[in-house]
């Protein structure tokens, strides 16, 4: 009995699904290393991706070719290679590129400074800014690292994790930078509610006397986090607070598209 050659269509179409499922088990194994320092074991990377330790093994030893993971023990940990940090410094470059033209825009539209920032762990860090052309004005460093539960784009992040998230996270308990702080976590959770509702989140002279600001987050095209924020000094941020939310809401809708458009 002779048995029919598959078409070599459905040959290539086999051997492309199968390179397909290799790249996703290998960025799963990539995500599974994220979070950790001190690196992981083949057996727990295997149980955290659900994979065969063989397989990780593999896929691992490819990795490390490209040293994308290194080892981070003798015992055979292993954790994110250097080829990753490079990588990423490119993205954020390239987010920050894509990004910019609607920052200036938007600065332009408020006379207000804008600040762009990615977000580390429990805190938020800026990485681009445009100075507003107010003669009272805000300016903060870029890579200055700011705590979420104070800041309006630090709140608008936390309004895109559920509560218990929000917990793990910060915990219940935080420190006062201001008389307006609000250092308990049930006190925050009314704030987060809101920007759940309204789409942005508000700093009342939380994070620094005589600032308040308005702040939106979204995913740049890799799905990480991000935020935008408008700080502005308290006497004039109520009567411009509608304004700057509707246009941080507007450039977030336009910023979402192009990203989007880029991940086609």
């Amino acid at each position: 009995m002779t048995v029919a050659a598959k078409p070599i269509s459905d040959q290539t179409a086999t051997i492309e699904k199968s390179q397909v499922q290799v790249i996703a088990r290998a960025a799963a194994i990539m995500r599974a290393l994220e979070d950790t320092t001190t690196g992981l074991s083949l057996g727990e990377i295997a149980l955290k991706v659900g994979l065969a330790r063989s397989t990780v093994q593999r896929i691992v030893a490819a990795l490390e070719t490209e040293k994308l993971v290194v080892a981070a023990s003798p015992a055979g940990r292993v954790r994110l290679g250097p080829t990753i940090l490079r990588l990423a410094g490119s993205v954020r470059t390239d987010f920050a590129t894509i990004a910019k033209p609607f920052l200036v825009e938007l600065s332009k539209e408020l006379h207000e400074t804008v600040d762009l920032a990615s977000i580390k762990g429990d805190h938020l860090v800026f990485i681009d800014q445009v100075i507003g052309s107010q003669r009272l004005r805000t300016v903060s460093a870029v890579g200055e690292a700011f705590p979420l539960y104070c800041t309006a784009n630090g709140k608008a992040y936390l309004a895109q994790l559920d509560d218990a998230q929000i917990e793990t996270l910060i915990g219940k308990i935080y420190k006062a930078r201001t008389p307006s702080t609000l250092t308990k976590l049930s006190q925050l959770l009314d704030d987060i509610r809101a920007a759940r509702r309204d789409g942005y989140a508000i700093d009342r002279e939380e994070h620094a006397l005589g600032i308040c600001a308005a702040g939106v987050a979204m995913r740049d095209m890799l799905g990480n986090y991000v935020a935008i924020s408008v700080p502005v000094p308290t006497q004039r941020f109520e009567s411009e607070r509608a304004n700057i939310c509707a246009r941080l809401l507007a450039t977030k809708r336009v910023l979402e598209d192009r990203f989007s458009t880029v991940n086609t």
